[in-house]
């Protein structure tokens, strides 16, 4: 049976049917969807075969279709007339299109035509247009042109000098008047060659510039950007395109010469009108930006010179004959690096070049400072918008800005590269860093007067800072040497160690240092405050070394003696060292800043601290130490008989013990510090010890005659003690103790004075109320304040010296609570003349002047006739070594 199944496909193709069978080849179609592919012979028939193949299966094809006829033959007859009915319809539908075609030629005959030929009008139009446009522009710029020309011409005749002025002076300037006049041609000019430009370019090559730069024209219509027709293919514009050419060039050269003559002499009026007449020719943001780079530049070539030893050696070599028997090595080296004795020559050349540096610096700041201002006060006659806003529009900083941006990256670049490169300026320029920063503090002052720039003291301008900061590796280097003297110093003072302690001359050493030190940068705010951090870092080193010397072990403040033991030694070796370095840094806060003070007072507070660590547990063990030898006063019997064959009894031996002991502090203890230390120290203990002693005495019970002349005589012999404690050291002897002295001077006729008289101000002045009451109740019968409470007599002694005076009354009057009797009204009768005295003048302040000072300052006379006058008559004073008791009577 034949197979069909390459017929039906729906791409087949005769034409490649035919083709593969002629080939041999299996039809393609056929086999990726139908066929299974045939290998072999099969696949290549011969032709004749597959021709009869064909032949019989039209042969078949042809029966099926009669088969077909055949067999549907009468629905075939039915559809032929179904068609045949069609044709009439099918008639009358051809009739109605051909309608409708004449209709639509009709409708293409009424706007087809009308539109083609309005398209043509619009056209013959628009080229009307471009052609009255162009016609325009080129009137203008033939205008334009003579106008140009007449300006150039007058602008001429301001170069060629009349004879009479060729007669006074051939190279004098203009007169103003005549310089004006050629500024305002010049602007004029430079405003025609810009329009002309406009004419001939175009808006699409100005672009905005020039709407901000030409004249607005808005009565005149322009084309629009395709329809206009460029002048410079117009041969009446064409001749016209060189003399603007030169004109411009002219008139570019004029603006840049006034403009470089402006900046030099720094004349404003002059500066302001080629600024203008760059404004008129569209290039002020470019010629801005030009001359700031220009200035930068300038600048940055001058830093990489001043820093580049090869410049150094062809500058030195230049001045001076070399020998001609030096070798070429010799010479090479020298001229990379500086020999021990050309060293003071290229250094010389150092300093003179970086002062030539600053001298340049500084006309260029003035220059780009006097630029902007020009810009800030100059504006544009149309919009009254100043220049430094269009030029803010190309640029992206200020021009003072760009300069300062770049002298700060320039400096810092070449600083860091000549620093890594060569030792001789790393050590020329860190050894003398001040000196480099007073050559830039001078650039600083000059700029100062023309620029806003401020370095001082209060303030720095954020300018000045980031010139210094570009300096940060030769400060660094200086600072790293100075931290190296500050600890070498430290390390020099503590380099005994405990065998060898530091005292006075390393305390004062290492003062000194600091004080050199911060001397060295107290002209410059930033650097001080650098080298007062270093000194803080030293003297918190120092501390830290001193409390590892220091022993705070019971040796350290033991009392027993017959010699100081070698940690008291050690610890006043240390305490002089500490004493003298921080009293002779205590000037640090009238000589410099408040903020180098501060950090300076820190460290020196820390000494300070460290220092009085080691000196208040000594003279808390003193202290101590005394007041338990006066407290053995009670262990004397002062109430036996008196003999009156025995003569004067001596002294106590309680006060031998404490002559004793006052000697061997004195010779032993206080040896080991220097004498500015201990003479404030003996003076305390001298009012420490008289008001203890004064204490233990008024409590002394009970008391007879031959007790109160012990007592006398223990009085004597204690004044003769103390005088000798003081030493010649105090021109006024006991007195220097001052109240404390007074009171021990009266304490002496308290003992034997009638009871009666004992609540007399006059008997019992220079002392305090709570000595009087002791004494009466030593008198009386009446039981002591701390026999009351249990407490032994040292510890009611050391009790009253930590409380108020109220608070020792307090227990005083608790003793009085339900006695009667002589002894009770009187104690009761000074308490009351104690509190009312208390309460007239309650200020602490106000007592202490009134007790030290003969006339009151002024500022307190109101407050004292306040106080006086809640008082009678008269005022009798009693004074202690803390309060002034003012008594009416």
């Amino acid at each position: 049976m034949m197979d069909y199944s390459s017929f039906v496909i729906d791409d087949f193709d005769i034409s490649d049917y035919a083709n593969a069978i002629l080939a041999g080849e299996p039809y393609p179609q056929h086999q990726t969807q139908f066929a299974k592919p045939r290998t072999g012979a099969a696949s290549k028939d011969d032709i004749s075969v597959t021709i009869s193949k064909l032949d019989s299966s039209i042969e078949n094809v042809g029966k099926q279709i009669k088969s077909l006829v055949t067999t549907h033959h009468e629905e075939l007859l039915h559809r032929a007339v179904e068609i045949n009915n069609l044709s009439g319809s099918l008639t009358s539908v051809r009739r109605g299109l051909d309608d409708v075609d004449a209709s639509l030629e009709k409708l293409r005959e009424k706007i087809r035509v009308p539109y083609r030929t309005l398209e043509t009008s619009a056209i013959r139009l628009q080229r009307t247009r471009q052609a009255s446009d162009a016609l325009r522009r080129i009137s203008r710029f033939i205008v334009l042109s003579r106008r140009l020309d007449t300006q150039m011409t007058e602008f001429a005749a301001f170069d060629k000098p009349s004879t009479a002025e060729k007669k006074l002076d051939n190279s004098k300037r203009l007169f103003a008047d005549q310089q004006d006049d050629k500024e305002r041609i010049i602007a004029k000019a430079a405003l025609t060659i810009a329009e002309l430009g406009a004419l001939l370019d175009g808006p699409e090559d100005t672009g905005d510039t020039l709407k901000n730069c030409l004249p607005e024209t808005g009565h005149r219509t322009t084309p629009t950007m395709d329809a206009l027709v460029p002048l410079r293919s117009v041969k009446a514009t064409v001749a016209h395109i060189p003399f603007i050419e030169e004109a411009r060039c002219k008139v570019t050269r004029e603006m840049e010469s006034m403009i470089i003559t402006g900046l030099s002499s720094l004349d404003q009026s002059l500066l302001a009108s080629s600024l203008q007449t760059a404004h008129n020719l569209c290039i002020l943001p470019t010629l801005v930006q030009a001359l700031s780079k220009d200035l930068c530049d300038a600048v940055e070539e001058r830093i990489r010179s001043t820093f580049d030893l090869s410049c150094i050696s062809k500058e030195l070599v230049s001045k001076e004959n070399v020998p001609s028997s030096q070798g070429l090595s010799y010479k090479s080296r020298v001229r990379t690096e500086p020999t021990n004795i050309t060293a003071p020559q290229w250094t010389g050349a150092l300093w003179a070049r970086l002062e030539s540096l600053v001298e340049e610096m500084a006309a260029c700041c003035i220059k780009v400072y006097t630029l902007e201002k020009a810009l800030k006060l100059k504006k544009d006659p149309v919009t009254q918008r100043s220049f430094i806003a269009d030029v803010m529009k190309v640029l992206e900083n200020k021009p003072t800005s760009t300069f300062w941006t770049s002298v700060g990256r320039s400096l810092e670049k070449y600083v860091r590269d000549a620093a890594k490169g060569s030792i001789f300026l790393q050590q020329t320029l860190s050894a003398g860093y001040p000196k480099l920063l007073r050559i830039f503090h001078k650039l600083f002052a000059k700029i100062a007067v023309h620029t806003d720039t401020v370095y001082t003291q209060s303030q720095q301008s954020p300018e000045t800072i980031l010139v210094l900061r570009a300096l940060s590796t030769f400060e660094d280097l200086y600072l790293s040497r100075s931290a190296t003297r500050l600890n070498e110093s430290v390390s020099q003072a503590f380099a005994g160690g405990s065998r060898a302690p530091p005292g006075s001359n390393e305390g004062v050493t290492i003062a000194r240092v600091v004080m050199n030190e911060l001397d060295s940068a107290r002209f410059d705010p930033l650097l001080i405050l650098a080298v007062a951090r270093n000194v803080s870092a030293a003297l918190d080193g120092v501390m830290m070394r001193a409390e590892g010397l220091i022993s705070s072990d019971r040796l350290a403040v033991t009392l027993l003696g017959p010699m100081a033991t070698p940690q008291q030694v050690l610890n006043g070796q240390v305490a002089t060292c500490l004493y003298y370095c921080w009293t002779n840094l205590e000037k640090v806060a009238e000589e410099h800043t408040e903020s180098a003070a501060t950090l300076v007072k820190a460290g020196v507070k820390k000494l300070h601290i460290t220092y009085d660590g080691i000196v208040d547990p000594l003279l808390t063990a003193i202290r101590r130490e005394l007041a338990s030898i006066v407290s053995r006063l009670h262990r004397v019997d002062l109430q036996k008989a008196t003999n009156p064959m025995a003569g004067m009894a001596g002294p106590s031996m309680y006060m031998k013990d404490l002559a004793d002991k006052l000697n061997y502090v004195k010779t032993q203890i206080f040896t080991n510090f220097t004498s500015d230390m201990t003479q404030s120290w003996v003076l305390s203990i001298v009012r420490y010890v008289i008001r203890n002693f004064v204490l233990h005495a008024s409590i002394a019970k009970p008391l007879g005659e031959s007790g109160k002349l012990q007592l006398t005589t223990d009085m004597t012999e204690l004044e003769f003690t103390l005088g000798a404690f003081l030493g010649p050291s105090s021109k006024r002897g006991l007195e220097a103790a001052g109240e404390e002295y007074k009171m021990l001077r009266a304490m002496r006729p308290l003992l034997f004075i009638d009871t009666a008289s004992l609540a007399g101000p006059t008997h019992a002045a220079n002392l305090p109320p709570l000595i009087v009451l002791h004494h009466i109740l030593v008198r009386s019968p009446l039981p002591m304040p701390h026999i009351t409470h249990g407490w032994q007599e040292a510890e009611y002694v050391r009790w009253t010296e930590e409380h108020r005076q109220e608070d020792a009354w307090g227990l005083v009057e608790a003793a009085l609570v339900g006695k009667e009797g002589e002894f009770v009204e009187l104690a009761r009768k000074v308490l009351r003349q104690a509190r009312a005295i208390s309460k007239s003048i309650p200020t602490h302040h106000l007592c202490l002047v009134l007790a030290r000072n003969k006339q009151p300052p002024p500022h307190l006379l109101p407050r004292l006739r306040c106080h006086i006058s809640l008082n009678s008559s008269m005022l009798l004073c009693y004074k202690t070594h803390s309060m002034v008791f003012v008594r009416a009577c």
